[in-house]
């Protein structure tokens, strides 16, 4: 049987915390900036979790 493969997005994309949640970037950020407010775009910087409803596809497609 072959060795199971991460998905090179996902890998990318995701790190797991140190208590096994998954953490992922705020998407939104990368251009068009000049109509979205200070706030938005200071919040936007921040790392957020990933929903609990994707936890399980995510936890496949990184093999873990």
């Amino acid at each position: 049987m072959p060795k199971m493969k991460t998905k090179s997005s996902a890998k990318k994309r995701f790190k797991f915390t140190g208590s096994g949640k998954i953490k992922r970037k705020h998407a939104f950020k990368s251009h068009i900036l000049t109509k979205k407010g200070k706030k938005q775009k200071r919040n936007l910087t921040k790392s957020g979790l990933v929903h609990k409803s994707d936890v399980r596809s995510i936890k496949v497609q990184l093999c873990a």
